[in-house]
């Protein structure tokens, strides 16, 4: 989900509630379902994303990177299940690095844990992840303002 505006003397303010980090994002995604996993978990690690390399790395250092993960719901006939992703930072890759980190992957991620290829214009297998909210107040009213979509992941 983006937040766009038309107005660039109003783009500032909009800007500055995601750097203060006052506005919850919540995403939903589609990945193995794990019964020993203990959930809800907070997952901290320092990621970074080197320019001209696709994927992103957890390496040794200070956190800069917070998800939060927690299951949605589980169909353990089919081994997977819905979870609900709320990331305190923003960093590139960040849910699909942590969700790998924690044993269970989201499903069709062609680059966590192990990359493949795929083709560009190949969109049968999409990666099964999505934004489902933003949450803020809004600095122009100040009224509490909320995005949210109800698009259904394929796998689930």
């Amino acid at each position: 989900m983006l937040l766009l505006t038309l107005r660039r003397e109003v783009r500032g303010a909009y800007q500055e509630l995601f750097a203060r980090r006052v506005v919850r994002k919540t995403y939903e995604a589609v990945a193995p379902f794990d019964p020993a996993l203990e959930l809800p978990a907070t997952v901290r690690s320092r990621i970074v994303k080197r320019r001209g390399v696709m994927r992103a790395e957890e390496v040794e250092g200070e956190p800069n990177a917070e998800s939060r993960v927690d299951l949605v719901e589980a169909d353990t006939a089919r081994g997977l299940a819905r979870y609900r992703l709320e990331p305190h930072t923003g960093r590139t890759h960040q849910l699909r690095l942590h969700m790998s980190r924690l044993g269970v992957p989201i499903v069709h991620d062609n680059f966590y844990p192990e990359p493949y290829d795929v083709a560009h214009d190949d969109y049968a297998r999409p990666l099964q992840l999505v934004s489902r909210s933003l949450d803020f107040t809004d600095p122009l009213s100040g009224r509490p303002r909320r995005f949210a979509t109800d698009r259904a992941l394929e796998a689930w």
